[in-house]
């Protein structure tokens, strides 16, 4: 077994060793009338075609036609969900954050400036302890790996790695999902580019990802257009660096028009795992809570596979018969996960300052 499959196991190892201690009890009644009573839930950064969100919101207003689900900025990064949370301290008006859903390495700078309150679900026992924060400040939600999405009508050769995207034939093709000055997934973009180069993860790939996208830059190749299924439907941005389940939505959405292709590349194969949390200053509280149970309970966590990504309860669930076939059949072939690593909460940190620091002064990209 490779060490990377092994960091790939290890992830999920939890869930199946504890699937014997599951909690599986219902929200109790009074926080279902506490949130009921207050009335709204204020989400942020939830756009529906990302990880299955549009049919997870849905069926929570449909499970609680009281509450209504104010949703703030769909397109919104990371960076700007921890910024709106401190914007908003002392208004509990519609502007201000309930939950957020936050790339790994923001959970614990959330945690440790006072951003959120604790709360564990009754699944709790299912998430992995590696993806979680002991006393349920932040915790797993799902994961997928970086990858390409690309518009096969303007792009000839399907490039198969991270080295393919310098060849010439790609200029002015290839672009992130984000600012990666802000936008976990594009932060990420950086580590998994680097890693590709050989780089540990970590610092290194964070400073030897800048490395390459300078290089990229230089040559013509990247795009500073933040890349989405509409900008590479018109051809601003031909090849996007995304998550995978990003990438599959996108192929479903666009439906032929034009035909993509989704690669999963040979090197740098990065897993990413997103957290939620519940701002400490939260207007809504019992909503939010209802929320998290919501998105933890079979019903959520199978609503973000059927949007392509891994849910943080997966193998629990696929050990107690909970998961159908033909949504395990709708992702992608196994052997494409093979060799994806999970980067330590101390990795994605360390990789996350050299990025979001040496951007600007290294590749000199300003990504809109």
């Amino acid at each position: 077994m490779t060490t990377n499959l092994r960091k790939f196991l290890s992830l999920t190892t939890a869930l199946v060793m504890t699937s014997s201690a599951v909690a599986y009890a219902e929200p109790s009644a009074e926080l279902i009338e506490a949130a009921k009573k207050e009335g709204m839930l204020t989400t942020i950064a939830l756009p529906h075609d990302w990880c299955g969100y549009g049919e997870v919101i849905a069926a929570f207003k449909a499970k609680y036609p009281e509450i209504t689900v104010n949703e703030l900025n769909p397109d919104a990064g990371s960076a700007d969900e921890v910024e709106a949370i401190k914007a908003n301290k002392d208004n509990k008006g519609p502007q201000a954050p309930d939950v957020v859903d936050v790339g790994l390495a923001f959970g614990p700078q959330m945690k440790a400036e006072g951003l959120l309150q604790p709360y564990k679900v009754s699944t709790w026992d299912e998430i992995p302890d590696n993806i979680k924060d002991a006393e349920g400040y932040w915790y797993g939600d799902y994961y997928g790996v970086m990858s390409f999405l690309v518009n096969k009508d303007l792009v000839e050769n399907t490039p198969k790695d991270w080295a393919d995207l310098l060849k010439p034939e790609y200029a002015g093709q290839v672009a992130l999902a984000g600012d990666p000055r802000a936008s976990n997934q594009a932060i990420l973009g950086v580590l998994a580019a680097g890693m590709a180069t050989g780089a540990a993860a970590g610092k290194d790939a964070g400073e030897a990802g800048l490395n390459y996208f300078a290089e990229m830059n230089k040559a013509g190749n990247f795009v500073p257009v933040i890349g989405k299924s509409g900008t590479l439907a018109q051809g601003a941005t031909p090849i996007v660096v995304m998550w995978d389940y990003n990438a599959l939505a996108a192929r479903d959405t666009l439906a032929g028009n034009p035909p993509v292709e989704v690669v999963v590349p040979d090197k740098g194969v990065l897993a990413g795992v997103y957290v939620q949390g519940i701002s400490a200053y939260a207007p809504h509280p019992n909503a939010a809570k209802l929320w998290m149970e919501h998105l933890y309970s079979d019903e959520g966590q199978l609503g973000w596979l059927k949007g392509y990504c891994h849910p943080a309860r997966f193998n629990a669930m696929v050990k107690a018969g909970k998961v159908p076939q033909d949504l395990l059949d709708a992702l992608p072939p196994a052997e494409s996960y093979e060799k994806a690593y999970f980067p330590t909460l101390e990795e994605v940190d360390a990789n996350k300052a050299a990025v979001t620091a040496g951007w600007d002064s290294v590749v000199g990209a300003n990504v809109q």
